[in-house]
C-alpha cells in the first residue's frame, strides 16, 4: 500500500506562517489548507492580530505555527498565547525548511503576480483565490482537495 500524506486520526495541525508586503499567509502542513488575510503593514500589531484573527477557528487543533525571522512576528507570544499554540522560528536564509510554504507562495503567484500592490486587490478577491487554491486537487493528497482533507481532519480531530 502506497503512503500518503493524508493525516491519521489525531495528527495535531500545524501551520506556517510568512507575511507578503500586506497579505499575511498560512498553510496547513499536512492538509495543505491556505488561509490568508489583508493586513495594513507588515508591523508585529498588525501581522499578529491577523494571525490569531485567522487561526482561531482552528484554535482548538493548531498545535504549532512554524515563521520565518522577520521582526513582523516579534509579537509571537502573544500568538502562542491566544492560540495555545508553539510558535517555531525557521532559521535564518532557510527558505527551504518551509517548503510548503514556499510552494504555497508560488501558488499564490498564479493568482497575485510578485509585484501585486495588494492595497488595490478586494478582500473578495483574496478570499476567490484561496477558496479555488483549497478547492484544487493535489497530488500529495491523492488528488483529493485541501479543504476536503481539512474537513476531514478536523472531523476526526473532534470526535
Amino acid at each position: 500500500m502506497k503512503a500518503t500524506n493524508i493525516p491519521a486520526a489525531g495528527s495535531p495541525i500545524k501551520f506556517q506562517s510568512i507575511a507578503l508586503i500586506i497579505l499575511i499567509q498560512l498553510v496547513e502542513r499536512v492538509t495543505k489548507y491556505t488561509v490568508s488575510a489583508q493586513v495594513n503593514s507588515k508591523s508585529a500589531a498588525d501581522v499578529t492580530k491577523a494571525t490569531i484573527i485567522l487561526l482561531n477557528p482552528f484554535k482548538d487543533i493548531v498545535h504549532t505555527i512554524t515563521t520565518d525571522n522577520g521582526k513582523e512576528f516579534s509579537y509571537h507570544e502573544k500568538i502562542s498565547q491566544a492560540l495555545s499554540a508553539e510558535v517555531y522560528f525557521a532559521h535564518p536564509y532557510s527558505s527551504w525548511e518551509r517548503g510548503l510554504n514556499e510552494n504555497t507562495n508560488g501558488l499564490l503567484r498564479q493568482y497575485f503576480p510578485q509585484n501585486t500592490d495588494f492595497k488595490k486587490v478586494g478582500q473578495i478577491e483574496v478570499k476567490r483565490a484561496l477558496m479555488r487554491l483549497n478547492s484544487r486537487p493535489r497530488k500529495g493528497l491523492n488528488f483529493k482537495t485541501p479543504a476536503l482533507i481539512m474537513g476531514e481532519h478536523s472531523a476526526a480531530l473532534a470526535a
